[in-house]
């Protein structure tokens, strides 16, 4: 399970996964049936990348108590576990300050931002995103929302 810094670089076709994958991916929820059958399909390709504060912020969601379809904590740090099988970018320096100049720039929130900016650090040229613009390009990191038909 690598896990990659803002100081490795490689060309890479991987794409970025954001938290709200994770989250649909165990959703239980009748109306997102769609969705997480969409996220699980996503999560079985290789593909793909994620960061620690995507992981971070799927195990927080995931067992917050008003959740209706809450996992454990134990339960949630098995799923993180099985997520590192993908490769993680860290939050560094590095990435901190280019999600605050990226926040600045293309005036989002700076977890946005942050989420961009640690993709592009793991050369990731595609977001998978239902929380950011389908479509918006980030100076070379694109969104695309994996459940616009679902």
């Amino acid at each position: 399970m690598p896990v990659i810094d803002s100081t490795a670089r490689r060309s890479t076709t991987v794409r970025f996964v954001d938290t709200n994958v994770l989250l649909y991916a165990i959703s239980r929820d009748p109306s997102e049936r769609a969705k997480a059958a969409r996220a699980n399909a996503l999560l079985n390709e290789h593909d793909l990348a994620l960061s620690i504060q995507v992981l971070q912020e799927f195990y927080v969601q995931a067992t917050r108590s008003s959740r209706l379809d809450a996992l454990t904590a134990e339960q949630a740090s098995l799923l993180v576990e099985s997520f590192l099988r993908f490769e993680v970018a860290h939050v560094t320096v590095g990435v901190m300050r280019a999600a605050i100049a990226a926040q600045r720039r293309f005036q989002i929130s700076y977890w946005a931002a942050a989420i961009i900016e640690a993709a592009r650090a793991l050369d990731c040229a595609i977001v998978l995103s239902e929380d950011l613009a389908d479509g918006q390009d980030y100076d070379g990191v694109r969104v695309s929302n994996p459940f616009r038909d679902g």
